[in-house]
């Protein structure tokens, strides 16, 4: 579902309520939950410190409750007495922060975080090889885990409170992936001049109707990228490219900026409808900017194909490093 057409992203350059479903899973708690259990089974094999570390910490309450249901298994640890753990993300958002912080508060073990871009880590943990520290991977997109899988940085994470909490198509077949959070691609529209009666489709955003109306961020977008490739899967490659050249036909301006930008955008009257990430309208209304937060009072949010294939959703994800010193087995 996550390959690509390099052809249809230059063309690109030129110019559900089922996902809210599914978002709801996802809680804080849910998110706090695995990644305690994960951080926990980290946490006792203490592989070396890395650059750039960051204190962090341990998740509370709920979270600390799934790891302690933990059962039918025994984990064996490999010790090495330090008590530290590497992380390699490509997220950037202050919640991970302070997820790590609050695990460090509660365990009293290091969390050291090494920030770059997943295909970046990617290479560096396979340059490092046997040698690496890292012990975490954890990144933004379900193709970019599935890269990370296929490059052979990844081992398999066997845990029943992982299982349990994690339904099973947010998780890799094979266990190397787990989905912490998801986010929906949603067509985000101005109040004043767009009634969500108008809207319906991804596709319905190529047609004619919304000609110089569409404002959206370059096709060099990860959010892109994956988007036009579940249309690749859903339609075949010559309805999406053909949908890639509608939306460039119906560009308002030149891609440019963010998916904050493209609602700016819409307010002021340069475009009428944009894609954007769902959590993007929460940032701007929750922003201690007052005119962010009047950007996200003036704009809808619609979730599209809800009579066809739904809204499209991606996933954030981790995955337990090849060469960590984590051991983890279960007995019977």
């Amino acid at each position: 579902m996550f390959m690509l057409n390099f052809k249809m992203i230059i063309i690109l350059n030129k110019g559900d309520m089922n996902g809210m479903q599914m978002l709801g899973r996802f809680t804080f708690s849910s998110v706090a939950a695995i990644l305690l259990f994960i951080l926990l089974t980290a946490c006792g094999a203490g592989s070396g410190s890395s650059e750039n570390g960051n204190t962090a910490s341990q998740l509370s309450g709920s979270a600390a409750a799934g790891q302690s249901e933990e059962s039918g298994q025994s984990q064996e640890q490999e010790q090495s007495g330090s008590k530290e753990v590497n992380i390699y993300t490509a997220r950037h958002y202050e919640v991970d922060g302070k997820l790590y912080d609050e695990f460090t508060r509660a365990t009293g073990i290091k969390v050291n975080v090494v920030e770059g871009k997943a295909e970046e880590l990617i290479e560096r943990m396979k340059r490092e090889g046997e040698s690496s520290p890292a012990d975490l991977f954890i990144t933004v997109d379900g193709g970019i885990l599935n890269n990370a899988k296929t490059s052979g940085i990844l081992q398999p994470i066997e845990s029943d409170t992982v299982n349990s909490n994690v339904p099973a198509e947010y998780r890799d077949a094979d266990n190397h992936w787990v989905g912490l959070s998801a986010r929906a691609r949603i067509i985000a529209y101005s109040k004043e001049r767009v009634k969500p009666e108008q809207l319906s489709t991804y596709e319905d955003l190529a047609t004619d109707k919304w000609k110089g109306k569409v404002l959206v961020r370059s096709s060099t977008s990860l959010y892109n990228q994956s988007l036009l490739a579940s249309l690749i899967e859903l339609n075949g490659e010559a309805q999406a490219e053909e949908w890639a050249k509608g939306i460039v036909a119906n560009m308002a301006r030149k891609p440019e900026g963010g998916d904050r930008d493209q609602a700016k955008a819409i307010v002021a009257g340069q475009g009428d409808v944009a894609l954007m990430n769902t959590y993007y309208v929460g940032q701007l209304l929750n922003s201690k900017d007052a005119e962010e937060v009047k950007v996200g009072e003036q704009i809808g949010v619609f979730f599209p194909n809800q009579e066809t294939t739904g809204t499209h959703v991606n996933i954030s994800g981790v995955g337990l490093a090849k060469h960590s010193k984590i051991k983890m087995r279960r007995s019977s």
